[in-house]
């Protein structure tokens, strides 16, 4: 298990319950790491109660890592359907869900294989042509010419 951060508490809690390495703590890593790991990765488990976007889904579902996220917030919108979208308050389901995403290779694969599909849809590029497009229709064309006129 890689953690980027945690609490102290959380920190201690895991080393004490875990054996050898199977935790460790990196803090900050770099883009090119953060990628090799999410690669790595069996899965990105994101079990937030409150998510204003889902970036770290998004970059896992980019480098063909599995997601496993609550279904709450902007995360069904990020993820769709290339990830497993659970409730986060249901410990037994999360469990199943990462015990079966281990052991069930085929299962995974499919994960694997949606993610990079979707991440697709969160371009820079597309999202730059959907921000032109709103300023657009708000100013009445590519050429800024007048708005109507708005009801009152």
């Amino acid at each position: 298990m890689f953690l980027p951060a945690a609490t102290a508490e959380l920190a201690e809690r895991l080393r004490t319950g875990a054996s050898g390495d199977d935790v460790r703590l990196l803090g900050y890593v770099g883009d090119e790491v953060l990628a090799c790991l999410y690669t790595a990765a069996t899965a990105l488990v994101w079990p937030t109660f409150y998510e204003g976007f889902g970036l770290p889904p998004l970059e896992a579902l980019a480098c063909g890592c599995p997601v496993i996220v609550s279904d709450v917030t902007s995360l069904p919108e990020v993820v769709g359907d290339a990830g497993v979208l659970l409730d986060p308050q249901d410990v037994a389901v999360w469990t199943a869900a990462l015990r079966r995403m281990v052991e069930d290779a085929p299962w995974r694969a499919e994960w694997q294989r949606r993610g990079p599909v979707r991440a697709a849809r969160f371009s820079w590029a597309r999202c730059a042509a959907l921000t032109r497009a709103a300023y657009e229709r708000v100013l009445g064309g590519a050429d800024g010419g007048p708005c109507e006129e708005p009801a009152r």
